[in-house]
Protein backbone atom coordinates (compact mmCIF):
# COMPACT_ATOMS: atom_id res chain seq x y z
CA UNK A 1 0.00 0.00 0.00
CA UNK A 2 1.38 3.43 -0.95
CA UNK A 3 1.91 6.27 1.52
CA UNK A 4 -1.02 8.15 0.03
CA UNK A 5 -3.33 5.14 0.40
CA UNK A 6 -2.21 4.65 4.00
CA UNK A 7 -3.01 8.27 4.81
CA UNK A 8 -6.46 8.03 3.25
CA UNK A 9 -7.20 4.94 5.35
CA UNK A 10 -5.96 6.80 8.44
CA UNK A 11 -8.34 9.70 7.73
CA UNK A 12 -11.29 7.31 7.46
CA UNK A 13 -10.32 5.61 10.72
CA UNK A 14 -10.03 8.95 12.53
CA UNK A 15 -13.41 10.11 11.25
CA UNK A 16 -15.02 6.88 12.46
CA UNK A 17 -14.06 7.35 16.11
CA UNK A 18 -17.03 9.56 17.13
CA UNK A 19 -19.39 6.90 15.74
CA UNK A 20 -18.10 4.24 18.12
CA UNK A 21 -17.43 6.49 21.11
CA UNK A 22 -19.44 6.08 24.31
CA UNK A 23 -21.82 9.06 24.44
CA UNK A 24 -21.76 8.99 28.25
CA UNK A 25 -17.99 9.32 28.54
CA UNK A 26 -15.45 11.90 27.48
CA UNK A 27 -13.28 10.59 24.63
CA UNK A 28 -10.26 12.10 22.93
CA UNK A 29 -12.08 12.98 19.69
CA UNK A 30 -14.23 15.46 21.64
CA UNK A 31 -11.21 17.78 21.79
CA UNK A 32 -10.49 17.56 18.07
CA UNK A 33 -12.13 19.78 15.47
CA UNK A 34 -12.69 18.71 11.87
CA UNK A 35 -12.92 21.33 9.12
CA UNK A 36 -13.03 21.20 5.35
CA UNK A 37 -12.50 23.34 2.27
CA UNK A 38 -13.43 22.64 -1.36
CA UNK A 39 -12.59 24.80 -4.39
CA UNK A 40 -13.63 24.08 -8.00
CA UNK A 41 -13.17 26.34 -11.01
CA UNK A 42 -13.16 26.91 -14.76
CA UNK A 43 -10.73 29.19 -16.60
CA UNK A 44 -10.31 30.39 -20.20
CA UNK A 45 -7.32 32.06 -21.85
CA UNK A 46 -8.12 34.46 -24.71
CA UNK A 47 -4.70 33.73 -26.22
CA UNK A 48 -5.84 30.11 -26.75
CA UNK A 49 -2.29 28.84 -26.08
CA UNK A 50 -1.30 25.75 -28.07
CA UNK A 51 -0.14 24.02 -24.88
CA UNK A 52 -3.49 24.73 -23.14
CA UNK A 53 -1.43 26.21 -20.31
CA UNK A 54 -1.65 29.69 -18.81
CA UNK A 55 1.87 31.09 -18.46
CA UNK A 56 3.23 32.36 -15.13
CA UNK A 57 0.22 31.27 -13.11
CA UNK A 58 0.47 29.47 -9.80
CA UNK A 59 -2.60 27.25 -9.54
CA UNK A 60 -4.89 28.33 -12.41
CA UNK A 61 -2.56 27.05 -15.12
CA UNK A 62 -5.06 24.96 -17.15
CA UNK A 63 -6.76 26.74 -20.07
CA UNK A 64 -10.35 25.99 -21.07
CA UNK A 65 -10.77 23.39 -18.36
CA UNK A 66 -12.98 22.59 -15.40
CA UNK A 67 -10.88 21.49 -12.46
CA UNK A 68 -10.86 20.49 -8.83
CA UNK A 69 -8.39 22.92 -7.31
CA UNK A 70 -8.36 21.34 -3.89
CA UNK A 71 -10.37 19.29 -1.42
CA UNK A 72 -8.96 19.84 2.06
CA UNK A 73 -9.64 18.16 5.40
CA UNK A 74 -8.16 19.62 8.59
CA UNK A 75 -7.86 17.81 11.92
CA UNK A 76 -6.62 19.80 14.89
CA UNK A 77 -6.57 20.27 18.63
CA UNK A 78 -6.26 23.92 19.61
CA UNK A 79 -3.74 25.26 22.13
CA UNK A 80 -5.64 28.24 23.45
CA UNK A 81 -4.27 28.41 27.01
CA UNK A 82 -0.75 28.28 28.46
CA UNK A 83 0.10 24.67 29.21
CA UNK A 84 -2.02 23.29 26.35
CA UNK A 85 -0.57 20.85 23.82
CA UNK A 86 -2.15 20.07 20.47
CA UNK A 87 -1.61 19.44 16.80
CA UNK A 88 -2.82 20.25 13.31
CA UNK A 89 -2.83 18.20 10.10
CA UNK A 90 -4.10 19.51 6.73
CA UNK A 91 -4.74 16.78 4.14
CA UNK A 92 -5.20 17.94 0.54
CA UNK A 93 -6.13 16.38 -2.80
CA UNK A 94 -6.71 18.10 -6.12
CA UNK A 95 -5.51 18.78 -9.64
CA UNK A 96 -3.54 21.96 -8.96
CA UNK A 97 -2.84 23.16 -5.43
CA UNK A 98 -1.35 19.94 -3.95
CA UNK A 99 0.73 19.35 -7.08
CA UNK A 100 2.28 22.83 -6.90
CA UNK A 101 2.91 23.21 -3.17
CA UNK A 102 4.12 19.65 -2.50
CA UNK A 103 7.44 19.84 -0.65
CA UNK A 104 10.67 18.14 -1.66
CA UNK A 105 11.05 14.91 0.24
CA UNK A 106 7.35 14.25 0.90
CA UNK A 107 4.99 14.16 -2.08
CA UNK A 108 7.46 15.68 -4.56
CA UNK A 109 10.08 13.46 -6.16
CA UNK A 110 13.49 15.04 -5.37
CA UNK A 111 14.94 13.70 -8.64
CA UNK A 112 12.21 14.50 -11.17
CA UNK A 113 10.73 17.45 -9.27
CA UNK A 114 7.21 16.18 -10.02
CA UNK A 115 4.56 16.69 -7.34
CA UNK A 116 1.54 14.49 -6.71
CA UNK A 117 -2.15 15.38 -6.56
CA UNK A 118 -2.11 14.67 -2.82
CA UNK A 119 -0.27 16.59 -0.14
CA UNK A 120 -0.06 17.25 3.57
CA UNK A 121 -0.01 21.04 3.55
CA UNK A 122 0.59 21.27 7.29
CA UNK A 123 1.42 18.75 10.01
CA UNK A 124 2.77 20.06 13.29
CA UNK A 125 2.62 19.58 17.05
CA UNK A 126 2.00 22.66 19.19
CA UNK A 127 2.78 23.50 22.79
CA UNK A 128 1.76 26.72 24.53
CA UNK A 129 4.46 27.01 27.18
CA UNK A 130 3.35 28.72 30.43
CA UNK A 131 5.84 31.56 30.03
CA UNK A 132 4.40 35.04 30.41
CA UNK A 133 1.16 35.19 28.44
CA UNK A 134 2.03 31.94 26.67
CA UNK A 135 5.02 31.19 24.43
CA UNK A 136 3.78 29.00 21.59
CA UNK A 137 5.96 26.43 19.85
CA UNK A 138 5.04 24.66 16.59
CA UNK A 139 7.20 21.74 15.46
CA UNK A 140 6.67 20.20 12.02
CA UNK A 141 5.50 21.44 8.64
CA UNK A 142 3.54 24.68 8.30
CA UNK A 143 2.72 27.39 5.76
CA UNK A 144 5.10 30.29 5.32
CA UNK A 145 4.66 33.49 7.29
CA UNK A 146 5.67 35.62 4.30
CA UNK A 147 3.38 37.28 1.76
CA UNK A 148 -0.05 38.88 1.69
CA UNK A 149 -1.74 35.84 0.14
CA UNK A 150 -2.22 32.30 1.43
CA UNK A 151 -2.50 28.83 -0.08
CA UNK A 152 -6.16 28.78 1.08
CA UNK A 153 -8.23 26.75 3.48
CA UNK A 154 -11.29 26.88 5.68
CA UNK A 155 -9.67 29.44 8.01
CA UNK A 156 -8.48 31.82 5.32
CA UNK A 157 -8.60 32.33 1.57
CA UNK A 158 -7.61 35.11 -0.78
CA UNK A 159 -9.85 37.85 -2.12
CA UNK A 160 -8.84 36.96 -5.71
CA UNK A 161 -9.17 33.51 -7.27
CA UNK A 162 -5.89 33.65 -9.21
CA UNK A 163 -2.74 34.03 -7.11
CA UNK A 164 -0.42 36.99 -7.31
CA UNK A 165 2.96 36.96 -8.99
CA UNK A 166 4.58 37.65 -5.63
CA UNK A 167 2.86 34.64 -4.08
CA UNK A 168 4.01 32.34 -6.85
CA UNK A 169 7.50 33.59 -7.66
CA UNK A 170 8.85 35.79 -4.86
CA UNK A 171 8.26 33.74 -1.70
CA UNK A 172 8.09 30.09 -0.53
CA UNK A 173 4.92 28.09 0.18
CA UNK A 174 5.78 26.04 3.28
CA UNK A 175 8.51 25.26 5.79
CA UNK A 176 9.47 22.32 7.96
CA UNK A 177 11.09 23.09 11.29
CA UNK A 178 10.50 24.81 14.61
CA UNK A 179 8.87 28.17 15.24
CA UNK A 180 8.12 30.12 18.41
CA UNK A 181 5.60 32.96 18.69
CA UNK A 182 4.67 35.36 21.48
CA UNK A 183 2.09 38.13 21.85
CA UNK A 184 3.48 40.94 24.00
CA UNK A 185 0.34 43.07 24.02
CA UNK A 186 -2.50 44.19 21.76
CA UNK A 187 -0.05 46.09 19.56
CA UNK A 188 3.05 43.89 19.22
CA UNK A 189 3.68 40.20 18.57
CA UNK A 190 6.68 38.31 17.21
CA UNK A 191 7.67 34.96 15.70
CA UNK A 192 11.06 33.32 15.11
CA UNK A 193 11.77 30.08 13.26
CA UNK A 194 14.53 27.72 12.14
CA UNK A 195 13.59 25.53 9.17
CA UNK A 196 14.91 23.28 6.42
CA UNK A 197 14.46 26.10 3.92
CA UNK A 198 12.01 26.88 1.15
CA UNK A 199 9.51 24.07 0.48
CA UNK A 200 11.73 21.29 1.83
CA UNK A 201 10.59 18.51 4.12
CA UNK A 202 13.91 16.79 3.48
CA UNK A 203 16.65 19.40 3.45
CA UNK A 204 18.67 19.83 0.25
CA UNK A 205 21.81 20.85 2.15
CA UNK A 206 23.13 20.67 5.71
CA UNK A 207 22.55 24.35 6.53
CA UNK A 208 19.40 25.78 8.08
CA UNK A 209 17.28 28.81 7.27
CA UNK A 210 16.30 31.33 9.93
CA UNK A 211 13.29 33.60 9.81
CA UNK A 212 11.09 35.92 11.78
CA UNK A 213 7.99 38.05 11.80
CA UNK A 214 7.18 41.23 13.70
CA UNK A 215 3.50 42.22 13.80
CA UNK A 216 2.67 45.83 14.68
CA UNK A 217 -0.78 47.32 15.23
CA UNK A 218 -0.08 51.01 15.94
CA UNK A 219 -3.73 52.07 15.71
CA UNK A 220 -7.07 50.39 15.22
CA UNK A 221 -7.63 48.97 11.70
CA UNK A 222 -3.96 49.29 10.67
CA UNK A 223 -1.55 46.33 10.81
CA UNK A 224 2.05 45.93 9.63
CA UNK A 225 3.85 42.60 9.13
CA UNK A 226 7.64 42.70 8.82
CA UNK A 227 8.99 39.33 7.63
CA UNK A 228 12.44 37.88 6.97
CA UNK A 229 13.98 34.60 5.79
CA UNK A 230 17.68 33.90 5.37
CA UNK A 231 19.83 30.84 4.69
CA UNK A 232 21.36 28.69 1.94
CA UNK A 233 18.64 27.26 -0.33
CA UNK A 234 20.39 25.63 -3.29
CA UNK A 235 21.17 21.93 -3.53
CA UNK A 236 24.37 20.85 -1.75
CA UNK A 237 25.35 24.48 -1.11
CA UNK A 238 25.88 25.47 2.53
CA UNK A 239 27.59 28.80 1.89
CA UNK A 240 25.56 30.93 -0.53
CA UNK A 241 22.59 32.39 1.33
CA UNK A 242 19.24 33.56 0.07
CA UNK A 243 17.64 36.54 1.83
CA UNK A 244 13.99 37.53 1.58
CA UNK A 245 12.52 40.73 3.00
CA UNK A 246 8.74 40.83 2.94
CA UNK A 247 6.52 43.70 4.11
CA UNK A 248 2.72 43.64 4.33
CA UNK A 249 0.36 46.37 5.49
CA UNK A 250 -3.41 46.08 5.91
CA UNK A 251 -5.52 49.19 6.47
CA UNK A 252 -9.27 49.51 6.80
CA UNK A 253 -9.93 53.27 6.49
CA UNK A 254 -13.72 52.85 6.47
CA UNK A 255 -16.01 49.96 7.24
CA UNK A 256 -16.51 48.80 3.63
CA UNK A 257 -12.96 49.26 2.29
CA UNK A 258 -9.79 47.26 2.99
CA UNK A 259 -6.44 48.29 1.48
CA UNK A 260 -3.49 45.88 1.40
CA UNK A 261 0.07 46.50 0.22
CA UNK A 262 2.80 43.85 -0.16
CA UNK A 263 6.47 44.44 -1.01
CA UNK A 264 9.13 41.75 -1.54
CA UNK A 265 12.87 41.88 -2.11
CA UNK A 266 14.96 38.75 -2.59
CA UNK A 267 18.66 38.09 -3.11
CA UNK A 268 20.45 34.77 -3.72
CA UNK A 269 24.26 34.90 -3.50
CA UNK A 270 26.23 33.73 -6.56
CA UNK A 271 23.08 32.24 -8.09
CA UNK A 272 23.61 33.69 -11.58
CA UNK A 273 27.37 33.10 -11.71
CA UNK A 274 30.31 33.28 -9.29
CA UNK A 275 30.31 36.82 -7.98
CA UNK A 276 26.91 37.61 -9.50
CA UNK A 277 23.88 37.46 -7.20
CA UNK A 278 20.31 36.90 -8.34
CA UNK A 279 17.83 39.55 -7.24
CA UNK A 280 14.09 40.01 -7.56
CA UNK A 281 11.61 42.49 -6.15
CA UNK A 282 7.96 43.37 -6.56
CA UNK A 283 4.97 45.14 -5.12
CA UNK A 284 1.27 44.28 -5.06
CA UNK A 285 -1.68 46.45 -4.06
CA UNK A 286 -5.21 45.33 -3.23
CA UNK A 287 -8.53 47.13 -2.77
CA UNK A 288 -11.53 45.26 -1.38
CA UNK A 289 -14.87 47.09 -1.51
CA UNK A 290 -17.73 45.45 0.37
CA UNK A 291 -20.51 46.97 -1.73
CA UNK A 292 -23.30 45.04 -0.02
CA UNK A 293 -23.60 42.50 2.77
CA UNK A 294 -23.11 39.57 0.38
CA UNK A 295 -21.34 41.21 -2.58
CA UNK A 296 -17.78 42.52 -2.78
CA UNK A 297 -15.47 43.72 -5.54
CA UNK A 298 -11.70 43.23 -5.30
CA UNK A 299 -8.99 44.89 -7.41
CA UNK A 300 -5.35 43.80 -7.47
CA UNK A 301 -2.45 45.35 -9.36
CA UNK A 302 1.19 44.28 -9.12
CA UNK A 303 4.58 44.17 -10.74
CA UNK A 304 7.49 41.74 -10.34
CA UNK A 305 11.01 42.52 -11.55
CA UNK A 306 12.98 39.31 -12.07
CA UNK A 307 16.13 40.99 -13.31
CA UNK A 308 18.13 37.77 -13.75
CA UNK A 309 15.33 35.34 -14.60
CA UNK A 310 16.14 33.40 -11.44
CA UNK A 311 12.54 33.11 -10.22
CA UNK A 312 10.50 33.03 -13.44
CA UNK A 313 13.04 31.58 -15.85
CA UNK A 314 13.10 34.76 -17.97
CA UNK A 315 14.80 38.08 -17.23
CA UNK A 316 11.71 40.29 -17.31
CA UNK A 317 9.40 42.74 -15.64
CA UNK A 318 5.98 41.12 -15.45
CA UNK A 319 2.78 42.89 -14.39
CA UNK A 320 -0.83 41.93 -13.78
CA UNK A 321 -4.21 43.48 -13.03
CA UNK A 322 -7.12 41.45 -11.65
CA UNK A 323 -10.79 42.21 -10.99
CA UNK A 324 -12.70 39.76 -8.78
CA UNK A 325 -16.44 40.03 -8.05
CA UNK A 326 -17.49 37.91 -5.05
CA UNK A 327 -20.91 36.78 -3.86
CA UNK A 328 -21.42 34.98 -0.54
CA UNK A 329 -24.63 33.01 -0.37
CA UNK A 330 -23.86 32.28 3.29
CA UNK A 331 -20.85 31.71 5.53
CA UNK A 332 -20.16 28.35 3.86
CA UNK A 333 -20.80 28.92 0.12
CA UNK A 334 -19.02 31.55 -2.02
CA UNK A 335 -18.82 32.10 -5.77
CA UNK A 336 -16.56 34.56 -7.57
CA UNK A 337 -15.22 35.54 -10.95
CA UNK A 338 -11.69 36.47 -11.96
CA UNK A 339 -10.79 38.71 -14.91
CA UNK A 340 -7.03 39.07 -15.21
CA UNK A 341 -4.58 40.67 -17.62
CA UNK A 342 -0.84 39.85 -17.51
CA UNK A 343 1.84 41.75 -19.41
CA UNK A 344 5.62 41.52 -19.72
CA UNK A 345 8.42 43.44 -21.40
CA UNK A 346 9.28 40.12 -23.08
CA UNK A 347 7.14 37.98 -25.38
CA UNK A 348 6.56 35.17 -22.88
CA UNK A 349 2.84 34.39 -23.21
CA UNK A 350 2.00 31.59 -25.58
CA UNK A 351 -0.72 31.84 -28.22
CA UNK A 352 -1.81 29.56 -31.07
CA UNK A 353 0.88 27.99 -33.23
CA UNK A 354 1.46 29.40 -36.68
CA UNK A 355 0.39 27.57 -39.84
CA UNK A 356 3.57 25.48 -39.74
CA UNK A 357 2.97 24.37 -36.17
CA UNK A 358 5.66 26.58 -34.67
CA UNK A 359 4.97 28.08 -31.21
CA UNK A 360 4.09 31.78 -31.14
CA UNK A 361 4.36 34.19 -28.21
CA UNK A 362 3.21 37.70 -27.31
CA UNK A 363 3.65 40.18 -24.47
CA UNK A 364 0.15 39.96 -23.00
CA UNK A 365 -2.24 37.34 -21.66
CA UNK A 366 -5.88 37.77 -20.60
CA UNK A 367 -7.90 35.14 -18.77
CA UNK A 368 -11.33 34.80 -17.21
CA UNK A 369 -12.32 32.31 -14.52
CA UNK A 370 -15.25 31.25 -12.35
CA UNK A 371 -14.71 29.74 -8.92
CA UNK A 372 -16.96 28.13 -6.31
CA UNK A 373 -15.94 27.50 -2.70
CA UNK A 374 -17.56 25.51 0.09
CA UNK A 375 -16.10 25.43 3.58
CA UNK A 376 -17.00 24.26 7.05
Amino acid sequence: MSLRECLLVLILVILSFPIFADDDKHSWPDDISINGFLSVAYSYNFNTPASATNQFRVFDFDDNSFKLDVAELVLQKAVAKPGDAGFRVDFEAGASIPRVIASNGLFRDPVTGVGEDFDIQQAYISYNAPIGKGLRFDFGKYVTHTGAEVIEGYDGFNDNYSRSLLFGFAIPFTHTGLRASYTFNDHVSAMACVVNGWDNVKDNNSAKTFGGQLTLIPVKNLTFYVNYLGGPERNNDNDDSRHLFDLVSVWKPVNKVTLTLNYDYGNDANAVAPGQDATWDGVAGYVRFQAMEKFALVLRVETLHDSDGFRTGVAQRINEFTITPEYRFNEHFIVRGDLRSDSSNQDVFQKENDSSGNPQFKGRQTTIAANAIYLF
